[in-house]
């Protein structure tokens, strides 16, 4: 695909929260997959060869936690999906619709009919013509994006409700902020610590309600640990970093 319909409103709605190098890097993935109309490479050192964006691969990373699925296949986005099924659909279509007309011309000049009135113009697989109708359909799609973006503040308060005794962040921003969004994702992709992953905001921060009440109550680090006669106890941004995150949920921290 060389085109393809972008709705300003809705991007901002669910990116306002990007740092810049992570809106450029989503920027360049949804181009790629769009143009290419096939999955991103498994490797982010790949990734980052072909969106030109080898000295940022962290920042690649945190994006595709957030707004990409892993496959067999590669990096996947479901509206991306979506847009070139339908887009691929119309193709199909429309090059039915030129198999049919010809056969209609072909038939009209074999009994003598003039063809000089037929209006028939089939569009080229990436110039088809955009309609209103094909505008409301793609905004209405883009739109409904199911997925929630990731409620900091609630999720921070979440981490205050149980964990009021250990280090309370002053700023959340940048990196504290980008690796919580990539955990609020994670979290909710079905899996052995979170069966039946969440779609929902409010399903969302009930999961993250547990998770914190499962650290305050059946893990080691509440207490912290005692290391050169101090005591050491992790903060939320100890928890969300994604090694850490890992951790924790494998078990390694349990009582």
């Amino acid at each position: 695909m060389h085109y393809y319909l972008f709705n300003i409103g809705d991007y901002q709605s669910h990116t306002g929260h990007l740092e810049p190098l992570e809106d450029i890097a989503y920027r360049r993935m949804l181009d790629w997959c769009y143009l290419h109309e096939k999955p991103l490479p498994l490797d982010v050192n790949d990734i980052g060869r072909l969106i030109r964006m080898r000295d940022h691969l962290a920042t690649i990373r945190d994006v595709l936690n957030e707004f990409f699925e892993k496959s067999d296949a590669g990096w996947w986005h479901s509206r991306i999906e979506a847009e070139i099924g339908h887009y691929r659909s119309k193709v199909e279509q429309a090059s039915k619709a030129g198999k049919a007309s010809a056969e209609r011309r072909a038939n009209a000049r074999s009994n003598g009919r003039s063809t000089d009135s037929a209006t028939d113009v089939q569009p080229t697989k990436n110039q088809e013509p955009i309609t209103k109708n094909q505008i409301e359909e793609a905004n209405a799609s883009l739109s409904g994006t199911p997925f929630p973006p990731c409620p900091q503040q609630e999720i921070l308060s979440l981490y205050r409700k149980h964990l009021e005794h250990l280090p309370q962040p002053r700023v959340w921003e940048g990196t504290r902020a980008a690796h919580l969004r990539a955990r609020w994702v994670q979290a909710a992709k079905p899996s052995s610590y979170s069966p039946n992953g969440y779609k929902t905001r409010s399903a969302g921060l009930e999961w993250w309600d547990g998770f914190f009440a499962y650290v305050a109550n059946e893990t080691k680090l509440a207490q912290g640990f005692e290391s050169n006669g101090r005591v050491w106890r992790p903060d939320l941004e100890w928890i969300v970093n994604p090694a850490n995150f890992a951790k924790i949920i494998d078990g390694k921290y349990q009582k």
